[in-house]
């Protein structure tokens, strides 16, 4: 295995490429290309302030033990935060859908019907898909529906779509709506749109069921659940590159499919696999929901190890396009968005096919993709002769 870690892709050829950031300049891109930062949206800005957030955050830990509880600390800059209350572990996340709702606005002035059904689940796939990574059971789920104006809500048909694709969502996933929050924001919310986030909490119990990445090793195997599309992730990068289409929304990205339908194709809910998983006897070893980052997410524990991909699930049609029309190399399509892995688990490689098998019984894709292997931290996506380092993820 350090032999192939010593091949071509990784020789001293290549060694500057491979280890610089993905905001730093790239030679190779294409002229006329279109980046994610050009959309609007540079993680080497935002990355920073969550850092500080982070920082910030956990010192206020202490405050629980007035209470009898304590944080779980190795759950901080993971994609949910754990408390231990003594028998089980509490877990809780808030997400925002983000811009997705405005592809959802301008189909719906295109084709006359609401799309909002799709972005509800959406929305509550943001953090239920999130919530599990660390081995929760979603309970309740809080809505947050922040409109431009009072006027978007007195359209009956498309209110009542994000009504009822909430409550499916949430009936998916076996969790509880317990309320949430309608707020009317003229002057900080454009007239005529609308801001979607949910926050999840949940259980983790037998706490044994917890997976903070402390069994994560080499040796293990990674499945890769495939995505429905572009999930709630990319999108900005995708809304802007609508303005080069020749029939804009309404370009078919297959036959039969425009590429505005295609995008808000809903972002699979993860959570009823997670459950399946653990009737089968599978605890994963650690998870990554594959959002913002795009592959690079593969590299999230902070542990020093290498993941080597050697099969790739199959690319949405919207993402292969979306690569093709905005001249991205693979470096920055799988960099940025998902590329057809909405999810990744960890898991001991005994368990693997089984994960796999329940995955497809489920009505999931899924695809035994790689292992883990000892190094410094790095990804090696062979098929693609692509290797990111961990310098090309800093969330922590």
């Amino acid at each position: 295995m350090q032999t192939i870690l010593r091949g071509p892709l990784f020789g001293p050829e290549n060694l500057l490429r491979d280890n610089r950031g993905m905001h730093a300049a790239h030679p190779d891109r294409t002229p006329g290309s279109l980046s994610y930062e050009q959309a609007g949206v540079d993680y080497a800005q935002i990355d920073p302030l969550k850092i500080s957030a982070q920082r910030a955050a956990a010192a206020t830990a202490g405050q629980l033990a007035a209470h009898g509880f304590a944080e779980v600390a190795a759950s901080r800059g993971e994609s949910a935060y754990v408390v231990d209350v003594g028998p089980f572990y509490l877990a809780s996340i808030v997400e925002c859908l983000g811009s997705k709702a405005l592809v959802a606005d301008e189909m719906a002035r295109l084709t006359g019907r609401s799309w909002y059904d799709a972005i509800a689940q959406d929305t509550i796939a943001m953090a239920v898909n999130d919530l599990i990574t660390v081995g929760a059971t979603p309970l309740v789920v809080q809505a947050y529906w922040a409109a431009g104006g009072s006027d978007w809500f007195a359209d009956a048909a498309r209110s009542q779509a994000l009504v009822q694709g909430w409550r499916r969502a949430c009936e998916t996933c076996g969790v509880a709506w317990g309320g949430g929050e309608t707020p009317a924001l003229a002057g900080i919310v454009e007239a005529g749109r609308v801001d979607l986030a949910a926050a999840c909490t949940g259980i983790v119990q037998p706490k044994e069921r917890l997976s903070l990445g402390e069994r994560l090793a080499p040796g293990d195997a990674i499945v890769l659940l495939h995505a429905s599309g572009i999930h709630a992730n990319g999108l900005s990068l995708a809304r802007k590159l609508v303005e080069r289409l020749p029939q804009g929304w309404l370009t078919e990205v297959a036959p039969g499919l425009s590429y505005g339908a295609a995008l808000l194709a809903p972002t699979p809910l993860y959570s009823p696999l997670l459950q399946g998983l653990w009737q089968e006897g599978i605890v994963p070893h650690y998870c990554a929901n594959i959002t913002g980052h795009g592959w690079r997410k593969l590299m999230r524990h902070p542990r020093e190890l290498t993941y080597r991909i050697h099969t790739l699930p199959p690319v949405p049609p919207v993402l292969r396009f979306i690569q093709q029309h905005a001249g991205m190399d693979d470096r920055d399509a799988y960099g940025t968005l998902n590329m057809g892995a909405g999810f990744a688990l960890y898991l001991p490689a005994n368990a693997a096919g089984t994960a796999v098998a329940c995955a497809r019984r489920l009505g999931y894709g899924a695809t035994l993709a790689g292992e883990v292997l000892p190094g410094a931290k790095r990804l090696v996506v062979d098929p693609l002769r692509l290797g990111f380092s961990g310098a090309d993820l800093d969330l922590r």
